[in-house]
């Protein structure tokens, strides 16, 4: 079986491969091996510069499986060919997004931006900020990535409500969320981007929103209407904390560099050290699932 894979050491970090498993390395830049016609396990370079290596399955006649290192396959939907299984990377994500998303909170809630810009100019700025106890942090999207939001915002004394397609114990589905959003403080996007969630959090959304309320977008940028935000945010009714955007990435010049009450981050969510250590042992699993004629894990259907 020919297996292609992002990173020189991916072998090792993966715990080995079964006999017979023939592997090549392919980043999404360099020139593609010449075993296209063989590959038939191929793991797709995370965060690719081009459509290349989306592009390059059509040119791959004994692919089977396609199993991305990212959790959203939006961007991968359109590339995959008929009778490929398409595999997410559901779980390696979840440590570093939900970190990064508990840090955009606390850091606009308390102010850290302001400070930060504080210092830059040398001034002692004092000033009495929002906590993060005895808020209710809002969790729209309660899958994995939500969950382990949850779990990080243990400890923190705030109320957490959450909120998923499907309703479920202590889950409401999205036709209760009117009602949730009125009493959120903050509101944590971690849905994934589908014809339902596109668009999602458009200008009624916002405005069922208190005043005051922190939205935070670490999902996918169009789940946000940007123009309805950026009107929120320029009244000073709402702050926003994106670690995506719609256009993205964010263009010179564009309206949400300068908008008040702000923090950006630019898609860094899953971008920590603790992706690659998750990532290799999922691929690992997932190759010897195939080897073994297994069922593999997070198959993408339609019902994704």
């Amino acid at each position: 079986m020919r297996l292609w894979v992002p990173y020189d050491d991916a072998v090792e970090r993966m715990g080995g491969v079964p006999d017979g498993v023939h592997v090549d390395v392919y980043d999404g830049v360099a020139d593609p091996p010449s075993t296209v016609d063989e590959v038939e396990f191929y793991v797709v370079p995370y965060m690719a510069s081009s459509l290349r290596p989306l592009e390059l399955m059509a040119s791959m006649p004994s692919l089977k499986v396609a199993q991305t290192l990212t959790a959203g396959v939006d961007n991968f939907l359109p590339f995959v060919p008929d009778g490929v299984t398409l595999c997410n990377a559901r779980g390696v994500h979840d440590a570093s997004t939900a970190e990064l998303a508990v840090t955009l909170v606390l850091s606009s809630l308390r102010g850290i931006p302001e400070f930060v810009r504080a210092q830059e100019r040398g001034e002692w700025a004092t000033e009495r900020r929002t906590s993060l106890a005895d808020r209710t942090v809002l969790i729209v999207g309660y899958g994995s990535v939500g969950a382990a939001v949850e779990h990080r915002l243990e400890g923190f004394e705030c109320e957490v409500l959450r909120v998923a397609r499907r309703a479920r114990d202590g889950v409401s589905d999205m036709s209760e969320l009117p009602g949730l959003l009125s009493r959120a403080d903050v509101v944590v996007l971690t849905v994934p981007m589908t014809a339902e969630t596109d668009g999602l959090v458009d200008a009624k959304f916002l405005a069922a929103m208190p005043d005051g309320s922190l939205l935070v977008n670490v999902a996918r940028g169009p789940v946000v209407r940007t123009d309805a935000l950026l009107a929120e945010l320029e009244s000073g009714r709402l702050r926003a904390a994106l670690d995506v955007t719609d256009p993205e990435p964010l263009p010179p010049g564009h309206p949400l560099w300068q908008a008040p009450g702000l923090l950006l981050s630019p898609h860094v969510g899953g971008n920590s050290t603790a992706f690659l250590p998750r990532a290799m042992r999922l691929v690992g699993e997932q190759v010897r699932r195939y080897c073994a004629g297994d069922e593999l894990a997070n198959v993408i259907n339609g019902d994704y």
